[in-house]
């Protein structure tokens, strides 16, 4: 099937095989995961053999698979890169997510490609150059709000994939450079070191502090849940929840919230259609809040709003529960209605405002038992829940099914019966046998055990929604010829669903070549080889720079550049202050300064676009640092 824009795709994490085979039982139209090397996330890599097992579990639905290839290369590393798409493509995956241009000017077999949101796409003029040079789909900027993305999607015709779920990177994805700065580990290279949850102090250019200890590059947690509608009529049709390094609950949980709120779309929507099949059920009731976040936000899906960042903790701190009202040698009593159970996690700010964790051996009442008595624990603190035991233990069990609707027509041939299934998609199969024909004396009877034996279908992927007797009239068929026949059926119904399905085709580019929007690029554009630098003069651009992973920009530069406002944050916006009763004319984007140890970050303010730029410059000890090695990588694939 060739997905269009009325097809919605849940598109679900996996960080390994067995996540991914979650992600599609809980209701996943399609999952993204790492492969053996190039990913964006370098500590979740994934042998050939394990991809392979998720694909094959992803097609019994005719769900697909994904592999993040979305790094950029050097050329040490193109010949590799290479060989591991070959090896991808033979094992069946649907499409590769990609950073780096110069895979388009590889000779690689024909799978789908899709640009990662590590290619910067903020613009209708950007999204329509990738549109035209062969990509299938796009992953939108997690900032773009639902007027832009409306204009991308009338200028495009790709599917437009967005994040609704997970963690927020707070710079423009692909455009952070803090790690390589000063670890040489690099974003764009699946080795963030991610600085940008450290604590920092801030000054403003007057060196006055304005916040102290605190994690002012740290953002919420992404939700999208409320504008799911407004997303589809803006244009997009995959759903994207962000999550290849967290545990397999917050995935369950996760993927099932959002399986739930876009069935109640489709079963509204007659005009949209699912991507994959099957329906799920489940043994929980989904509540994101419940795993990993730190708080929701809608980020800038409709403007910029006042309250984004999760200043006070990037850590998990869960549900309020209220605050402590008694102290005793071994327990504190917390003021709530909240039920807890033995076994939770609860947690509170200490008097340094860290965030102390502890775990709940029993409860009596509002009494809570501590393993640990923290000491520093106080009346009026106010007290978290990070782990409701009863809920995790619910998602550490099996607990969903996914099943694919069949309907069954049961005829009389002339020496026997047959049976044809018919599922959702209209991939049919029939079965026949041999029998004696006999009129059933009791005929309720005879027709209920034929429905009960007809309707077992137990462990296989399928579920009875209607049987149907295509009969002159009710013949007693035993059970054994009822039990063969639907054996038979289902058995050859799932061969042909696997013959049936096809994988998603590869693009074309445009001819003649697009026009890149640009005819220079800094190191902003992350072109780290040769054949990056053939695409993009081949599209026209005249000045290529180096990705700031070659080390050749040692001056002060953006490490970082963000949607993210340090200023508006305070009250110190120039914008917002205009208009404003003796506050007009005196608000200027005057630098400030993040402070973290030693390290001081200038933060300069781009009031046109709206953008931060965090400025700093590459450590000497990187720059002696070499380029990657061909014959590690090897060894990492073999």
């Amino acid at each position: 099937m060739l997905k269009t824009r009325r097809h919605l795709e849940l598109l679900a994490p996996a960080k390994n095989a067995d996540f991914g085979i979650e992600a599609i039982n809980h209701g996943a139209d399609a999952v993204y995961i790492g492969g053996p090397a190039f990913g964006a996330r370098a500590k979740a890599p994934n042998t050939i053999a394990d991809i392979v097992r998720l694909v094959k579990h992803a097609h019994r639905y005719h769900a697909e698979v994904f592999v993040a290839l979305n790094t950029i290369f050097h050329d040490n590393e193109l010949a590799g890169a290479r060989e591991l798409v070959q090896q991808l493509y033979d094992a069946e995956v649907d499409a590769l997510i990609v950073q780096d241009m110069g895979l388009l000017e590889m000779d690689l077999p024909p799978i789908q490609l899709h640009a990662s949101t590590q290619t910067d796409i903020r613009t209708v003029e950007k999204a329509r150059f990738l549109d035209q040079v062969g990509f299938s789909q796009i992953v939108l900027a997690r900032e773009l709000d639902l007027h832009t993305i409306q204009k991308i999607s009338a200028a495009t015709t790709c599917n437009l994939e967005y994040f609704i779920h997970g963690a927020l990177c707070v710079a423009f994805s692909g455009q952070c450079y803090i790690s390589h700065a000063h670890t040489g580990r690099s974003a764009n290279r699946g080795e963030c070191s991610q600085e940008c949850r450290l604590p920092f102090t801030l000054e403003d250019q007057k060196g006055r502090i304005i916040g102290k200890d605190k994690h002012f590059l740290s953002m919420k947690d992404n939700d999208q849940s409320a504008n799911l509608r407004a997303l589809i009529d803006a244009g997009v049709s995959s759903f994207k929840i962000e999550g290849r390094y967290k545990d397999l609950p917050y995935v369950k949980n996760a993927t099932a919230h959002y399986r739930q709120l876009l069935d109640e779309i489709l079963h509204e929507s007659p005009e949209l259609a699912k991507s994959s099949h099957g329906d799920c059920t489940y043994t929980f009731n989904p509540q994101p809040e419940k795993t990993f976040n730190r708080s929701a936000t809608d980020y800038f899906a409709n403007g910029r709003q006042a309250d984004i960042g999760a200043f006070d903790t990037p850590k998990f701190s869960g549900e309020s529960l209220g605050k402590v009202s008694k102290v005793g040698k071994d327990f504190f009593e917390v003021d709530t209605d909240i039920q807890l159970h033995n076994g939770d996690g609860v947690c509170f700010f200490d008097v340094h405002k860290e965030l102390v964790g502890l775990r709940v051996n029993s409860v009596d009442g509002k009494k809570l038992y501590p393993n640990d008595m923290p000491l520093d624990i106080r009346r009026g603190m106010a007290v978290y829940r990070n782990r409701d035991h009863a809920f995790m233990r619910l998602l550490e069990k099996d607990s969903a099914q996914r099943k694919i609707a069949v309907n069954m027509i049961l005829t009389e041939t002339q020496d026997g019966f047959s049976l044809m299934v018919t599922d959702e998609a209209g991939f049919c199969a029939t079965a026949y046998c041999l029998a004696e024909k006999q009129i059933a004396e009791n005929i309720e009877k005879a027709r209920a055990s034929l429905f009960e034996n007809l309707s077992k279908l137990g462990s296989t992927d399928f579920i009875t929604k209607e049987i149907q007797l295509e009969t002159t009239q009710t013949w007693f068929v035993p059970a054994s010829t009822a039990n063969s026949l639907r054996r038979d059926a289902i058995e050859q119904l799932q061969q042909t669903r696997d013959l049936g399905y096809q994988r998603p085709p590869r693009r074309a580019s445009a001819e003649p070549p697009a026009t890149y929007p640009d005819d220079t690029l800094s190191y902003l554009a992350n072109v780290y080889n040769k054949k990056a630098r053939i695409f993009y003069e081949k599209h026209g651009v005249k000045m290529i720079a180096a990705a700031y992973e070659a080390n050749k920009e040692l001056d002060e530069v953006p490490l970082m550049i963000t949607k993210h406002c340090l200023r508006f944050s305070h009250g110190l916006c120039p914008k917002e202050a205009k208009g404003v009763i003796g506050v007009q004319g005196t608000v200027t984007a005057e630098p400030m300064t993040l402070i973290n140890g030693n390290d001081r970050f200038t933060l300069k303010f781009d009031c046109k676009p709206c953008e931060m730029h965090v400025m700093g410059k590459i450590r000497k000890p990187v720059l002696k640092m070499g380029p990657p090695q061909t014959i590690k990588f090897l060894q990492k694939i073999n």
